[in-house]
């Protein structure tokens, strides 16, 4: 193991950087972890509220698919992977008295399926191999200096300015800001010339227009079984019908794709294990109700038929309601707000970084976590990227 005598400042106690602190005082370096709020991990034990997915059991080349970004530096991002991967993760979780589980859709759990004893663990460790955690301290500035990088933090209304060989931020994205990640970063990048890219939500749910008649027989029914596409992408999985539109993992797959769309438009295959011709086959007989006929022969829900309805009103062909419930094409408006969202894309350009994601206009503060645009569904891939990146990150500042 190298040993580093380097004075490090992690800024932003989440997963991303609690992880680039782990690494760097594991090395000998002397860590210090710097968080806004009393207490760190607050999103991640937000995320456990229903079960900590800590990674997923996909296998390394569908694992890697999983992620994206602007000029997404796909080649790089696989190496950061490698360098901590999902076994490595379920390993780390063990040394930390919490065995894992896979649970449905590859997510894997720590038995316990909690986020806070995993958190206290982690933080008891930390502290044993030296690292120091001062909260309440917000970052207000920092710059490259003759005798290192020279960080200012507000502690409770005191400006406080210290120095550190390195700096790591760890300061996430803009989702979930009561938990800390509130963007607020941003100004100071900026204002050192730092390429960013705009700051969105993503894994989160999209408006559409839903109308009176609609909501009344649809709002919070669950859609099943259905074939989801936006664009190019197709995503199996259930929907939930919302007053603003929809919620559900398909649709938080398919954020990126919508996003990109000059007018974004959902499309729905509600039953994706029959065909046209089958689902027409098993009409044969009907005359008139074709929806009420569909909810019995094909098993068509109350909602699914109503949001039909809505599109395309009283069809009185059944090739055409079979074609439209296999293809119904939905215009969504806008996603809902950020503060909303489980995540954010966008924030430091991967332009900005090195192959260490060291920022190149400031040598020795380095970036990790969701503030890096990189984005990835839920289902585990979210907190894997932000180990990973931790990881990496903590290795260069500590060498």
């Amino acid at each position: 193991m190298r040993t580093s005598n380097r004075t490090i400042a992690v800024i932003g106690g989440g997963p991303a950087g609690l992880r680039a602190a782990e690494v760097a005082v594991t090395a000998g370096a002397s860590v210090t972890v710097f968080d806004h709020k009393p207490s760190v991990g607050r999103k991640f034990l937000v995320a456990g509220k229903s079960g900590l997915n800590l990674t997923n059991a996909a296998d390394f080349e569908n694992f890697c698919e999983q992620y994206s970004g602007t000029k997404f530096p796909a080649d790089r991002w696989r190496g950061y992977l490698e360098n901590f991967d999902n076994e490595m993760l379920k390993e780390w979780a063990l040394g930390l008295d919490e065995a894992t589980f896979v649970a449905s859709g590859g997510k894997v759990f720590p038995k316990s399926k909690k986020a806070a004893p995993l958190l206290r663990h982690w933080v008891l460790r930390l502290k044993c191999a030296g690292a120091r955690l001062e909260m309440n301290h917000r970052l207000v500035d920092l710059d490259v200096g003759s005798s290192g990088i020279e960080t200012t933090f507000d502690h409770r209304g005191t400006k406080q300015t210290s120095t550190y060989d390195a700096v790591v931020l760890a300061l996430g994205g803009a989702s979930w800001p009561q938990t800390g990640s509130d963007g607020n970063w941003w100004s100071i990048l900026q204002k050192h010339g730092i390429n960013l890219q705009p700051l969105q939500p993503a894994n989160c749910g999209w408006h559409c227009h839903w109308e009176p008649e609609t909501l009344a027989v649809a709002e919070g029914q669950p859609l099943h079984n259905l074939k989801v596409r936006a664009g190019e992408k197709t995503i199996r999985g259930e929907l939930m019908v919302t007053r603003y539109g929809f919620e559900g993992s398909p649709i938080y797959h398919l954020g990126r794709e919508l996003r990109l769309m000059d007018s974004p438009t959902l499309e729905i295959d509600f039953k994706p294990m029959f065909t046209e011709e089958h689902m027409i086959g098993k009409m044969e007989s009907a005359r008139r109700n074709f929806y009420k006929e569909a909810q019995q022969r094909w098993k068509l829900s109350e909602a699914a038929c109503a949001i039909l309805k809505q599109i395309y009103g009283e069809l009185d062909s059944i090739p055409d309601l079979a074609q439209a419930a296999k293809n119904c094409r939905i215009p969504l408006t806008n996603s809902r707000p950020i503060e909303e969202a489980i995540s954010s894309a966008g924030g430091v350009a991967w332009s900005a970084l090195d192959e260490s994601l060291m920022l190149k206009q400031l040598p020795g503060i380095y970036c990790a976590g969701e503030m890096i645009d990189w984005e990835a569904p839920t289902g585990g891939f979210l907190i894997q990227g932000c180990f990973a990146t931790g990881t990496v990150a903590g290795q260069a500042a500590a060498e």
